[in-house]
């Protein structure tokens, strides 16, 4: 190949990088595994053009939640089937390993992954084995020294902690729980990430004991307890995010409702996160995979560029691993690259028994470090 030869040049498609406020035609090259240009027109001969007319072309995604303990946890997903081949290049296992577990979970997928893994370190030890049972009913298994061991010995991928508040998780302790999980996150200086739904204590008296940072996870749950209050989204949740509390949209197999989104939505209470949350138990419906979760926002009235920013640069700055070129096309940086199109109106189903019929966005092309990747279809069927 010539010196200045380009490996792969995306020709021609929509390029969307909210990180570099870019929304427009451009030509994106590749050579060696990071992005070598982007411009209205490549010039110079490339090893593979690829047509790109009628497509977006994003930064590869990052998934800010998920649950990919396969092998161990009940509820973990294979990584690479679940995102990486369906656009996704990294992802933030949100609590499925705790500190008794977390050895294996590096071993079993953030190794042989191929992609970039973090973790938001589950601060019961058990980590999220199996949702029959809550990991905290026994307060003891949290271990504030445990956790805070793995955190330090691993700070390449645990970024975070994550206590899921749920009653029939954490019983009549919560507010111990919480208080004890903040402490730690306190500690290590890293974010501690609350599921919610179902808690024991409405939204008003849990987010208050919240610092700024710490991730508000299931944003758009029907279950009681959630953001709404005499069908507005709660001031409470809007004092919250004035002091730098997250919310994450985190679809799950029970945790988006339509009805509460699409009212948060036209109110302009988008999620600082958009992600997933898939697992062994909702990948085949009713989350499938991260792109499907953004096209059910788009469809309630969430512009797409904002959805886009909060599904990649947004997690990868929380994540830390803007710097590792994830989340923006920028020259220079390594080639994380996710083309999607979109297809026809697909029956897109919510985790509360509700369905819309709306276009959906599909991944064409995806590459992670300059190299293909081998895509499947979607797991859902055609309306």
């Amino acid at each position: 190949m010539n010196a200045g030869a380009h490996d792969i040049v995306l020709k021609g498609g929509r390029v969307l990088d909210p990180a570099q406020g870019i929304d427009g035609r451009f030509d994106v090259a590749i050579r060696d595994g990071r992005i070598s240009e982007v411009s209205e027109t490549v010039t110079g001969p490339a090893a593979e053009t690829i047509d790109c007319t009628g497509r977006i072309v994003l930064p590869g995604l990052v998934e800010g939640h998920t649950h990919i303990f396969q092998h161990v946890s009940k509820v973990g997903a294979d990584p690479v089937e679940a995102h990486l081949r369906r656009g996704v290049v990294a992802a933030a296992d949100a609590g499925t390993a705790g500190a008794s577990t977390f050895a294996a979970f590096r071993k079993l997928v953030v190794e042989p992954s191929g992609m970039r893994i973090l973790s938001f370190l589950n601060v019961s030890v058990l980590g999220l084995i199996d949702f029959r049972f809550g990991e905290l009913m026994n307060p003891d298994t949290l271990v504030p020294e445990d956790a805070l061991a793995v955190a330090k010995e691993h700070p390449d991928v645990v970024r975070g902690f994550k206590i899921r508040l749920s009653e029939d998780v954490v019983g009549e302790n919560w507010r111990e729980l919480l208080d004890r999980s903040l402490a730690v996150g306190e500690e290590a200086g890293l974010p501690v990430m609350v599921h919610i739904g179902e808690t024991s204590e409405p939204l008003d008296v849990l987010l208050p004991l919240l610092r700024a940072g710490d991730i508000v996870a299931h944003c758009y749950t029907g279950k009681p307890h959630n953001i709404l209050a005499d069908g507005a989204v709660m001031p409470a949740v809007a004092e919250a995010r004035e002091r730098g509390v997250l919310f994450d949209s985190a679809h799950g197999k029970s945790n988006l409702s339509f009805d509460i989104a699409k009212v948060a939505i036209a109110e302009g209470f988008l999620p600082d996160i958009a992600s997933s949350d898939t697992s062994a138990r909702n990948w085949r419906g009713p989350v499938f995979d991260l792109l499907t979760s953004i096209s059910k926002l788009v469809a309630l009235g969430a512009p797409l560029d904002e959805v886009i920013k909060r599904a990649t640069i947004d997690p990868a700055r929380l994540l830390g691993i803007a710097d590792e070129g994830y989340g923006s096309l920028e020259a220079g940086t390594a080639a994380h690259v996710t083309v999607i199109e979109e297809v026809s109106d697909q029956v897109l189903p919510d985790a509360a028994g509700n369905s819309i019929v709306a276009p959906r966005f599909e991944p064409v092309t995806v590459l992670h470090n300059g190299a293909p990747v081998d895509l499947v279809p979607w797991r859902g069927s055609a309306a």
